[in-house]
């Protein structure tokens, strides 16, 4: 039996399902090698695997039979390998280059087990097919998995030298970045909550600098504790997750945290629960009754005007354009809904009764009585008090030792979110990685004219982007965060072809936010390793592409439309009448084949075989969590635990800092903001000052999708529009007395 010697660092060898990577020497004529602790440390990637040095004259994984550790916790203890494939692939290693005796290094990745079957480790290791090719594109890191690190994130209090370089920075600040000891910060959490670093022109609330605030205020000597205003979010669950995430991480630094709620639902009570305190005035609306998800559609409505829909989606599970073609919800759908409800509720009473200290049947029962007194939850321990702000104000100022005639020192959002992290000690390291940030709708060109939403990923400032990273030697890996719910398919496989690109040349890691599905998981399916939000809305692996015949329409109003052509297909678009059947059948056909491209691309980037894809795509959404169970994503967590995982595969130690740099910051100037505001905006303050103009106004950003999908030329790649929310609090907000 042949063995080799090995050295480990910290990592334990009782984790099931180690990869190990195996270096091989052609000059080798010893069967018991070993090198130093710390390179193997560098060729573990931060210490999560083991490494060895055997001679090239194993020719095979299947030779090797077993490794004896010489350090460690199980020393000189026999490690038995379980056969598996092997990929070769020239690097320079650990090992130094001999260009006289032309030594060279190959890595040979096996399997390593600690009492573990063949049948337990093909659930967590997957071969990819077609691995010796050269082509980024048919192969992922993805199909070779190695344990992923937790990403958790660890506080460690300042203290000593640490601490006094920090109190030096503090006073060489710039006077808009100084914050005055014993301050409390307020963070007003409320409207829409975009996964964009914000400018300082902008008004909404940025997830990455809110996160960066809690962050900051957890080490900052001169915060004295944080007050969270919370009123209704317009956000997804995997934003929510997010905050909650890092509401943990400053709860660590033992200051306190309270949740102030005027207005508040489920996914509001949602975040308040994470605080140590939660207050709200007399007379708040806060309204805990339970999720609902609906859908709206069209279809008869368009038979009353004379319009007729005719989509053709793939996959039965692809319910956007359901709202165009029918007029009630399909069994398919009712049952991915339901399948989504489930999870979101299930994740929410669980974490209200871990939260609260109360059983899942307390949480139950809360919903179920349908309690809206305050002086019920109360009694019921669910709120902490009702106080109005200002006796909350008050209480803190008796809490932190103020005098009655003081006011309490606070400082707002916007203006510590100037606090830079250099002063706190947060900054990072040498180490550099990239973060690209893909948030909107997806399509080859920017639209022109009026536009209500700045966001939106656009192929080719995106392209432009990743190339960019690609070329340059300045980052070690690069974390892509996704928030997307797809659109032009095209545009789709033009970037997820030049994220393989980078991809082959340094590890790029996928962080899914609220959704990434369709076009938003097409991207994503490119990366080395995919990363979820529990609750992230992903999947729906599938196309659609529709027509509008407004035929019967023209001949009500007396419109006409007349058409010379040459070609069988050139009046596909015809908006005038229906298609013709061998129109309709290429129609199909088209919309069949890029189905299939999606669907195999898919199947091949997570190591599945087509018909396996074919189980789980079909359009269908899947929650994070799911999706992780049925392998369309690697691991569940956020933003930390996608950059771990980016510092794992560039071979950064995983206690290591390094320096994030972001690449979407919305770089929005004084003289574009009034040059594009004020050709628009007294023709929109006129529209929105009535009722009706509202309504318009609403109207036509909820069914921008809708008139995407009608209008465009090309397939969609695109999930509709999904969202799981309690009682809607606007009607509760704008009530009248």
């Amino acid at each position: 039996m042949k063995s080799v010697g090995i050295r480990h660092s910290s990592c334990s060898l009782q984790q099931k399902c180690l990869l190990v990577r195996s270096l091989l020497s052609s000059s080798s004529s010893s069967h018991s090698c070993s090198y130093s602790s710390s390179a193997v440390m560098s060729a573990a990637s931060g210490g999560c695997v083991v490494s060895a040095i055997v001679p090239s004259s194993f020719q095979s994984s299947r030779e090797i039979k077993a490794v004896t550790c010489f350090q460690g916790p199980k020393h000189g203890e026999l490690v038995k390998f379980f056969p598996g494939t092997v990929r070769f692939k020239q690097t320079s290693g650990l090992l130094p280059y001999n260009a006289d005796n032309r030594h060279f290094v190959k890595r040979l990745s096996i399997r390593a087990l600690d009492e573990t079957t063949a049948e337990q480790v093909k659930e967590t290791t997957e071969v990819p097919k077609d691995s010796n090719s050269n082509d980024p594109a048919q192969s992922n890191g993805t199909a070779t998995k190695e344990a992923l690190p937790s990403g958790d994130l660890e506080y460690e209090a300042t203290g000593g030298w640490d601490e006094f370089v920090t109190r030096c920075k503090m006073l060489i600040a710039f006077p808009w970045q100084r914050v005055k000891k014993g301050s409390v910060l307020k963070l007003k959490l409320s409207g829409s909550v975009t996964e964009q670093v914000q400018s300082r022109f902008s008004q909404s609330l940025s997830l990455p600098m809110l996160c960066q605030n809690l962050m900051k205020a957890a080490h900052d000597p001169r915060i004295a504790g944080v007050v969270l205003r919370i009123e209704p979010l317009d956000c997804g669950w995997g934003k929510i997750d997010e905050i909650c995430r890092h509401i943990d991480y400053y709860k660590k630094s033992g200051k306190f945290l309270i949740g102030f709620m005027v207005v508040a639902g489920e996914k509001e009570y949602y975040l308040a629960s994470k605080c140590g305190e939660i207050y709200a005035p007399p007379g708040a609306y806060i309204s805990l009754l339970g999720l609902k998800v609906q859908a709206t559609f069209l279809g008869g409505v368009f038979e009353k005007v004379g319009v007729e829909p005719q989509v053709q989606r793939i996959g039965k599970y692809k319910s956007a354009g359901d709202s165009f073609s029918r007029k009630d919800m399909s069994e398919a759908n009712r049952e991915m809904l339901t399948a989504l409800l489930d999870d979101i509720y299930g994740n929410w009473v669980n974490q209200i009764a871990l939260s609260r200290g109360k059983t899942v049947k307390d949480v139950e029962d809360l919903l179920d009585t349908g309690v809206f007194e305050l002086a019920k939850l109360k009694e019921g321990g669910w709120i902490t008090d009702i106080k109005y702000e200002d006796e909350v104000d008050e209480m803190l100022k008796e809490r932190l030792g103020i005098k009655e005639d003081k006011k309490l020192k606070s400082v707002d959002y916007r203006k510590y979110s100037r606090v830079k992290e250099w002063t706190l000690g947060l900054s990072g390291g040498g180490d550099r990685i990239a973060v690209i940030r893909a948030v909107g709708g997806i399509s080859r060109a920017r639209g022109g004219g009026l536009s209500l939403s700045s966001e939106g990923i656009v192929s080719d400032s995106f392209i432009e982007k990743i190339r960019q990273v690609r070329d340059s030697k300045e980052y070690k890996a690069v974390v892509l965060r996704i928030d997307s719910p797809g659109g032009d398919a095209l545009a789709s496989d033009l970037m997820w072809r030049e994220i393989k690109l980078l991809a082959a040349k340094k590890p790029v890691i996928a962080s899914m936010v609220d959704v990434a599905a369709s076009g938003g998981y097409y991207m994503a399916m490119a990366c080395d390793v995919i990363i979820a939000e529990s609750l992230t809305l992903t999947g729906s692996i599938g196309v659609i592409t529709a027509k509008l015949n407004l035929g019967e329409l023209y001949d009500r109003v007396g419109y006409n439309k007349e058409i010379i052509s040459r070609g069988r297909f050139a009046e596909l678009d015809a908006e005038q009448r229906s298609f013709k059947p061998e129109e309709l059948e290429f129609f199909k056909a088209s919309a069949q084949n890029a189905y299939e491209q999606f669907r195999n691309k898919a199947a091949l980037s997570r190591s599945m075989e087509k018909e396996k894809m074919e189980e789980v795509a079909q359009g269908r959404v899947w929650t994070g969590k799911a999706a992780k169970d049925r392998g369309l994503v690697d691991g569940v967590g956020g933003f930390w635990r996608a950059i771990a995982v980016a510092k794992q595969k560039a071979g950064i130690a995983s206690d290591a800092k390094v320096s994030l740099v972001e690449l979407s910051r919305q770089q929005t100037s004084p003289l574009a903001v009034l040059r594009g505001g004020a050709a628009v905006l007294l023709p929109l303050i006129e529209l929105a000052e009535s009722e009706s103009g509202r309504k318009i106004i609403s109207f036509l950003i909820q069914g921008a999708s809708l008139s995407e999908v009608a209008s465009s030329k090309g397939i969609q790649a695109r999930m509709d529009d999904i969202t799981i929310d309690g009682l809607g609090l606007e009607s509760r907000k704008d009530s009248s007395v």
